[in-house]
Parts: structure tokens; C-alpha cells; sequence
């Protein structure tokens, strides 16, 4: 008898506490930035990054000795346009 009863009382212990799981608190969000810049840098950071890589390769290409073979001239255009249509981007998302 007091066998079932334990039994019973555990099963009962169980059920409660697979029926009402913990909750964690969720996580507090991160303070927003002071400038309307910073806020923007930080909501598309990775296509900044890409601006910066991108005329970061135009300027060693711009400084390089030799043209790579006739390619420098039109990978300098194609960084310029694309730096350009990234900054565009970045326009339409205000």
C-alpha cells in the first residue's frame, strides 16, 4: 500500500513537471546606437564590409606594377560600380 501510494505520488511529481516546463527569460535587447550612421553600419554590416574590401582590392590594384595581363583597367571599373551600387543600396534602406 505504501508502495502505491510513493509510486503514485512520484508519477504525479513527474506529470507536473513535464507538463509545466521552465521558462527562460528572454534575452534583454541591445541598446541602439546614438546616430542614424551607426545604426545603419550595424544593421548591414556586412555590406559595408564588402565597401571597404572592395576599395581596399582598388587601391592595390591602382598600385600594383603590372596590369594582370590587360584585366586591371575593367576590374577597377567593375569595383567602382559595384561600390557604387552597394552605396545605393544602402540609400534605399532609410
Amino acid at each position: 500500500m505504501k508502495h502505491r501510494i510513493i509510486c503514485a505520488l512520484a508519477l504525479f511529481a513527474l506529470v507536473l513537471v513535464l507538463a509545466f516546463p521552465v521558462v527562460a527569460p528572454a534575452k534583454p535587447a541591445p541598446a541602439a546606437p546614438a546616430n542614424a550612421a551607426a545604426a545603419a553600419a550595424e544593421k548591414h554590416h556586412h555590406i559595408h564590409d564588402a565597401i571597404d574590401a572592395l576599395r581596399s582590392a582598388r587601391s592595390d590594384l591602382m598600385q600594383a606594377s603590372h596590369d594582370f595581363g590587360g584585366h586591371r583597367e575593367e576590374a577597377i571599373r567593375a569595383i567602382d560600380a559595384s561600390i557604387h551600387q552597394l552605396e545605393v543600396c544602402l540609400q534605399y534602406d532609410r
